[in-house]
């Protein structure tokens, strides 16, 4: 049976959801699971929770826990599927670093885990870990695939692609719940019937198509998009709302009371959490896979000091991501003694694509996915080192990505604003020149539109000297 070794395992939650699918499929369940972290007590407690899932499961796999850099190595050693969950830094000190810096030159970010100067930094302090995963990997597991849930996904995937010979794909939710959320929140409702093409690159590939049984699902969405914008749109009462935002399933008691704060929100003052989507969909014709906070901040549009008031307008929740950071620390302390100290504990299995990835490439029955791969030609008007979110199918062959040819050529070009920033970070990864940093920011959409070139240069001279302990020298 497979052996599945899981990087960054003291991500409790994370490892519960893509580690107990595992468990809960036939062609997996007993597999040779090794959980890697540098934290002792954050992987004793994954651990503790996967066994507890194991023996409920009938003791099926082999469980086995390896603590720190010197253990890396014999972790991989052997490993079919190796999937990356590190974060290099944590939210205090970098997170924290990568809002409280910029702020003080007058630039506000959302979540600066994708793109932005907090996204360059991301991934300029991660990118050299997994490098060195990738070189233990090639060594004792050159075979191995590399499924990565690690954001900047774009920029860390094509790092991995370009600059080792490791099999890598990203992975992303967005791509799952895009429609159904669409849809969903329109109150026009997700069902099997609803067919979907989706492409472009991770955080910002375009949902192409939208069609229920051959149906352009667009004019309504459109229509419909416009009114919700606008505070016109008519969502039924909160009972009503919430069976439709959850098709009808059981949901978490934090998720409904967020749920319930947004509808009081929108029929208190018409405004509502995904406005900037829509209102890049209604610009620019395509609707996006990731979520409005995130999109506030790929584009130039949202967040300006010279137009505060588009802040409110678009509902944008400034600083969200150090607040999400606080609120799961919270979360997870009132849910450690269920995680880890119940004997009972199961689970059931997930939608995230690893589980379904690796029983296709066991089984040979093909699973569709959305996978972050190179661009060999993939789409024709984005470059061809990009990193792009495309269709793909997995089986015994591996990852077969989908052709999808031209984007809208207003799709690409938005795309390709993003795509400068992540080559030039990989760059800068790859030759160690403080210069090369430097460019990668100033070609971002958002922070060029709001500083100068000068105080780029010293926000970046900040970061850097703030962040050294996590990141390599740059000349």
């Amino acid at each position: 049976m497979p052996k599945i070794t899981f990087m960054g395992a003291g991500s409790t939650v994370f490892a519960k959801n893509v580690l107990g699918d595992c468990m809960m499929t036939p062609a997996l369940e007993e597999s040779r699971i090794a959980l890697y972290d540098i934290d002792r007590n954050r992987l004793e407690e994954s651990a503790l929770m996967l066994e507890a899932i194991n023996r409920n499961n009938g003791s099926k796999a082999v469980i086995e826990k390896y603590l720190g850099v010197s253990m890396r190595k014999e972790a991989l050693r052997g490993a079919d599927y190796v999937v990356n969950a590190i974060q290099v830094g944590g939210y205090d000190p970098c997170t924290i670093t990568d809002f409280e810096i910029p702020k003080k030159y007058g630039l506000r970010q959302t979540i600066a885990d994708t793109l932005g100067v907090g996204g360059v930094f991301r991934a300029l302090r991660t990118i050299p870990v997994m490098l060195d995963f990738a070189r233990d990997m090639e060594e004792v597991c050159p075979d191995a695939w590399l499924l990565n849930y690690t954001n900047p996904m774009a920029m860390l995937t094509g790092a991995m692609l370009t600059m080792s010979s490791i099999r890598t794909v990203g992975l992303c939710h967005s791509v799952q719940v895009c429609a159904p959320t669409l849809l969903n929140e329109l109150c026009m409702g997700y069902d099997d019937r609803v067919q979907v093409k989706i492409a472009g690159i991770n955080h910002q590939a375009w949902l192409l198509e939208c069609t229920r049984d051959g149906e352009d699902l667009y004019p309504e969405i459109k229509r419909r998009a416009k009114l919700y914008n606008e505070g016109k749109l008519e969502i039924g009462t909160w009972e009503e709302r919430r069976a439709m935002l959850s098709n009808g399933e059981p949901l978490p008691g934090q998720w409904e009371e967020r749920m319930k704060e947004e509808y009081d929100l929108y029929r208190k003052t018409g405004r509502h959490g995904d406005m900037v989507r829509l209102e890049l969909m209604l610009r620019f014709g395509y609707y996006i896979t990731e979520s409005s906070e995130h999109n506030a901040e790929y584009t130039p549009y949202f967040i300006k000091q010279r137009y505060p008031e588009l802040i409110g307008r678009f509902n944008i929740p400034l600083d969200e991501y150090p607040r999400r950071c606080i609120r799961q620390i919270e979360e997870w302390e009132s849910r450690r003694e269920e995680l880890t100290k119940n004997p009972m504990l199961t689970h059931e299995r997930s939608r995230e694509y690893a589980s379904y990835i690796m029983e296709a490439m066991e089984t040979g029955h093909p699973v569709k996915i959305g996978g972050n791969v190179l661009n060999k030609g993939l789409i024709t008007n984005l470059p061809q080192r990009a990193c792009v979110e495309v269709p793909c199918m997995a089986d015994r062959n591996g990852i077969q990505p989908t052709v999808i040819g031209d984007l809208p050529e207003q799709c690409a070009a938005l795309n390709r604003t993003n795509i400068n920033v992540q080559l030039m970070t990989v760059e800068a990864a790859r030759t160690r020149k403080r210069e090369d940093i430097y460019r990668a920011v100033m070609l971002d959409p958002h922070t060029s539109a709001e500083l100068s070139i000068d105080d780029i240069v010293s926000m970046c001279d900040e970061m850097i000297e703030a962040h050294r302990d996590w990141m390599p020298e740059y000349s």
